[in-house]
């Protein structure tokens, strides 16, 4: 086959999307029946994840080998980067959204329904007694009491943590096109070590929410935007870990130039962006 410059590769095909298909819809389904109720619907998540590390392995595998075959040239390359940046954007829309939800929840909802403004007093007649402020755990307490996250402590320290790791893949991403291995092997490594402490310390502030502070996903509008927002924080920071591993182990076996080294830059603009949301999410969720 030939690879010039004026051609671009179509791969050949795959069985990989069906598979990512069933995968994601066996864990979400799952998911849905297990927050319904059903001990089956947890088991079918597992099995759902499952299928899908099996399926990125997989395909990641193939995407790896083409890579290092010399299919993709500089048109291919041009394209991967655009579909890098969407799905960033895309990313940034998925937590927009959830920090709208909270915008709403914190600026329109709760004082509206406090009465704010209105000339029916809508707590009086929805809720009576219900009290127009931030953090609330619903009408008439329906969320329990409770405590509020303090922004010193653990969350201080993922703080410290994250912007430590934007200067190490930063520093990681100079020497890669320095040519400086060594560095580049160290700063990559830090940084996957970085990111998988960040999650260790988030597992402790959860099990502190729960057992301690009576934080739980059910109390209110504080704890369901709190755990909703930090969740899915941890969720991608967890994938860009993993990522940056796969990286990391690449880079051990050679892979990457100076000049070609798509996948590395891939990885360390989607590690930008879980800080850049954890910055926001820090001062939204943890300080107002």
């Amino acid at each position: 086959m030939d690879h010039t410059q004026d051609k671009y590769y179509i791969p050949h095909g795959s069985h990989w999307p069906i598979v990512g298909s069933v995968a994601l819809f066996v864990m979400l389904g799952g998911f849905a029946v297990y927050l319904n109720g059903a001990e089956i619907g947890g088991m079918a998540s597992l099995v759902g994840l499952a299928i899908l590390v099996v399926m990125m392995a997989g395909w990641f595998g193939n995407v790896i080998s083409e890579s290092m075959a010399g299919y993709y040239n500089p048109r291919v390359d041009k394209s991967f980067r655009m579909g890098m940046m969407w799905f960033i954007f895309s990313e940034v829309m998925f937590f927009a959204a959830f920090f709208g939800a909270l915008f709403y929840a914190r600026q329109l909802a709760i004082p509206w329904l406090g009465g704010e403004g209105t000339k029916f007093m809508t707590n009086l007649m929805l809720w009576p007694g219900f009290e127009a402020m931030w953090p609330s755990n619903g009408p008439a307490h329906a969320g329990g009491d409770f405590e509020t996250m303090a922004a010193a402590g653990l969350p201080a320290i993922n703080t410290a943590i994250l912007l430590t790791s934007s200067v190490t893949i930063t520093i990681a991403h100079h020497a890669l096109k320095n040519g400086n291995r060594l560095l580049l092997n160290l700063g990559v490594l830090v940084t996957v070590i970085l990111g998988f402490s960040f999650i260790f310390l988030q597992a402790i502030e959860y099990l502190h929410a729960y057992s301690e502070l009576n934080l739980k996903l059910s109390t209110g509008i504080y704890g369901s935007t709190f755990f909703v927002l930090t969740g899915f924080h941890g969720l991608h920071v967890t994938v860009g870990a993993i990522f940056l591993t796969v990286i990391w182990i690449r880079v051990l076996r050679g892979h990457f130039t100076p000049q070609k080294h798509f996948a590395f830059e891939a990885a360390a603009w989607y590690w930008h962006f879980v800080d850049v949301v954890w910055l926001c999410l820090y001062f939204f969720v943890y300080w107002l």
